[in-house]
């Protein structure tokens, strides 16, 4: 099974740190989020990965040649001419993910105990398109799930704005398990977010939710955040 993280991101968040570093080497307690989580990937079986760069892209690429990979097949995605959001990150990365087998996308900024074996798992017993890791936290923007656990809409919750149908808020964790149909039906092309291809898509397939409340899991987008992480993530 094959894996990609997406590092490509600028970070504004994390200034000053990101003034001067991707937000993907971000230190916690000596070792950078994505050097954690390559070893969070390792510890679900998975050693294929690919990561799509752009802000200081060179940075990441010498942590990982220095590292030998952390004992990983590191692949890089270059997104320097043009960082082209998930969707299109992911697009761009199909020659390495589209070998007809499932594969996981995650974003570096996070940290989490997660079980992504049971996560697998539960993907493919509902055999979804897509199966997307949730809390109950707040969050500024939710997924909607219906009562079968079954995407249906997406709501802004400062504004209201709702694109979709009701549903039981969740707040996405940036962790998903795809579907190797999944390349058959994008319509975008260029720059885009996976959630507008959520929304396209929720209709007609099945896009699942695997709630993951009961364990830990931090954004560390901000400085206070990635201060927070080290008191969680020894």
């Amino acid at each position: 099974m094959k894996a990609m993280i997406l590092a490509a991101g600028l970070g504004t968040r994390l200034k000053p740190f990101t003034d001067h570093h991707p937000k993907a080497l971000a230190p916690v307690n000596g070792k950078s989020v994505l050097q954690r989580n390559v070893e969070y990937l390792q510890r679900h079986g998975i050693k294929d990965v690919i990561v799509n760069v752009h802000h200081f892209a060179d940075q990441i690429e010498k942590a990982i040649v220095d590292a030998n990979g952390w004992g990983s097949n590191i692949t890089i995605s270059d997104e320097r001419d043009e960082v082209l959001e998930t969707g299109g990150g992911i697009v761009k990365a199909a020659w390495f993910l589209n070998d007809h087998e499932d594969f996981v996308v995650m974003n570096a900024d996070i940290l989490t105990d997660l079980d992504l074996t049971g996560m697998i798992a539960a993907h493919r017993e509902h055999g979804s398109l897509a199966t997307l890791a949730v809390t109950n936290r707040k969050s500024s923007r939710s997924l909607l799930f219906d009562k079968e656990n079954e995407m249906c809409g997406w709501r802004n919750e400062k504004t209201g704005e709702l694109k979709g149908k009701k549903g039981k808020p969740k707040a996405f964790s940036g962790i998903q398990v795809f579907s190797p149909n999944i390349f058959k039906h994008f319509r975008f092309t260029g720059k885009f977010s996976m959630i507008d291809v959520y929304l396209d898509l929720c209709y007609k397939y099945m896009i699942t939710a695997f709630d993951h409340s009961d364990g830990h899991f931090i954004d560390i987008g901000t400085p206070e955040k990635l201060a927070a992480a080290e008191k969680v993530f020894p």
